[in-house]
């Protein structure tokens, strides 16, 4: 059987795909359930814990190189706290102070901040696929921040702390991709939820003391349970599989599902309203996103077989 040749979308990496879209998407109001119980840091010191184990573990089993190289210690956990950290204990903060579905929608734009930061840090060009995203990101933005910033009854704090969880995401990427790395993705992974455990772990003993806290009811433990095995561990399992089968503009196809599934399941699983303006504003987010992960890398595919075309020409 010939081997599957990279950008051919089968049944398998479509269900990847798919399975990325909805565990990502319905960790938002799983996160949100296990709010009501557990604390922030607490959460994520036994997320990142228990998955680092699962990833890291993963990783020795495929054989792949499971230690950076010394220099790589000081940038690796630069980036794990910005873009794994401090992205999910901004994000978990920022639920406990606004709406799931908000909050999901606002958390999703950090696509289009690492653009926008790759264009400053790294040089990179603002074409006019970035500047759009820029233009339909801050419409949706407006759309859900202008509710809270002209009701003086509510707080944007919410609102806020999500979008500091966005940028905080996006600095993390811009850093990452600055340098090659010596360690595969799997254990790239791995060591970035590794590192972020502590961090967590501290927050959790010194202002949450969960030896105080009631022992969480058997649906929250649950529930804590699909949030490590699935979101933290599966999915990213499939995306490193994903990104090593399919051009990357094939592989983000699946990110654009996350936000769709994380309002829609917030509505129907945690009974918030279904606002027009989250809708109007969600489109324009998975828009803004689908410019600058999407339109490029299109472009680029077009652009090469032409040339592949011509080289075969030649010879």
């Amino acid at each position: 059987m010939p081997a599957m040749t990279r950008g051919h979308v089968g049944w398998k990496e479509l269900a990847l795909l798919v399975s990325i879209g909805l565990f990502w998407g319905l960790n938002w109001p799983a996160v949100r359930i296990i709010l009501t119980e557990i604390p922030p840091f607490t959460i994520r010191m036994l997320g990142f814990g228990c998955a680092a184990v699962v990833l890291l573990g993963l990783a020795r089993l495929r054989g792949e190189r499971l230690l950076p190289a010394r220099e790589e210690w000081g940038p690796l956990v630069l980036v794990a706290l910005l873009s794994i950290f401090g992205f999910n204990i901004l994000a978990a903060f920022g639920q406990l102070n606004t709406e799931t579905s908000r909050a999901a929608i606002i958390a999703f734009t950090m696509p289009v901040w690492a653009t926008l930061l790759s264009v400053a840090v790294l040089g990179d060009r603002l074409t006019w696929e970035r500047a759009g995203a820029l233009l339909l990101g801050m419409a949706g933005l407006a759309l859900l921040l202008g509710e809270d910033l002209l009701d003086v009854t509510r707080s944007p704090l919410g609102s806020l702390l999500t979008l500091a969880a966005a940028l905080s995401w996006a600095a993390g990427t811009v850093l990452l991709k600055r340098r090659t790395w010596s360690l595969p993705p799997l254990a790239m992974a791995g060591w970035m939820v590794a590192i972020s455990a502590p961090p967590g772990a501290l927050g959790a003993l010194l202002i949450e003391r969960p030896w105080t806290l009631d022992f969480p009811s058997a649906e929250v433990l649950l529930i804590l349970g699909y949030h490590i095995l699935f979101p933290m561990v599966w999915c990213h399992v499939a995306w490193v599989t994903l990104v090593a089968r399919l051009p990357a503009p094939v592989a983000a196809i699946g990110t654009l599902m996350i936000p769709v599934v994380g309002v829609v399941s917030a509505i129907l699983l945690l009974g918030e309203p279904p606002l027009p303006q989250k809708f109007v504003a969600l489109a324009l987010v998975v828009a803004a996103v689908a410019l600058v992960l999407i339109v490029p890398g299109l472009k680029a595919r077009r652009a090469a077989v032409p040339a592949s075309a011509d080289r075969e020409t030649s010879q």
